[in-house]
Order: C-alpha cells, then sequence, then structure tokens
C-alpha cells in the first residue's frame, strides 16, 4: 500500500438508519455537522436511508424503501408509454 493516502483523522460516529431508527457506533472520517446523543455521550450523526438491520438480504424479508416518492416518480414519467 501506498504510504500518506490514508486519512489520520478516525474518531467515533454515530449511524442512524432513518428507515427503522437503528443506532450503531463505529469509527468514521466522515464529515457532519449533526450531533446525536448516545447514552450521554455526543457523537457527530450519519444519517442512513437503508443499513444492515433493514435490508431485506440481512433481514430476509421484502421491504420496499421508497424515500423520495421514486417509484411514483418513475411510474409518472413512463405511464404515457402504457398500452
Amino acid at each position: 500500500m501506498k504510504k500518506g493516502i490514508h486519512p489520520e483523522n478516525y474518531r467515533m460516529v454515530a449511524f442512524k438508519d432513518m428507515s427503522n431508527n437503528d443506532v450503531f457506533l463505529t469509527r468514521s472520517t466522515a464529515n457532519t455537522k449533526e450531533i446525536l446523543d448516545v447514552d450521554g455521550v455526543e457523537y457527530p450523526l450519519i444519517k442512513l436511508d437503508i443499513s444492515r438491520t433493514s435490508h431485506p438480504f440481512y433481514t430476509g424479508k421484502s421491504k420496499l424503501v421508497d424515500t423520495a416518492g421514486r417509484i411514483d416518480k418513475f411510474k409518472t414519467k413512463y405511464a404515457k408509454f402504457k398500452k
């Protein structure tokens, strides 16, 4: 591996799955301005649309996650081609 290309500013960060409100802590260099209090300690917060606790591959359950109305936009956009 090349030396000097990896970041040095790893710190504990809270990742929150917005689909089921699961929070887990891990080390990261991701930048954020949001903060979350976990067990009385403040951590930088990264919000996720989907994680290991809500992804169908890991849960074994099929679940539709439509965070921005993407499916409705797609159906509306291509409805004119429907015969």
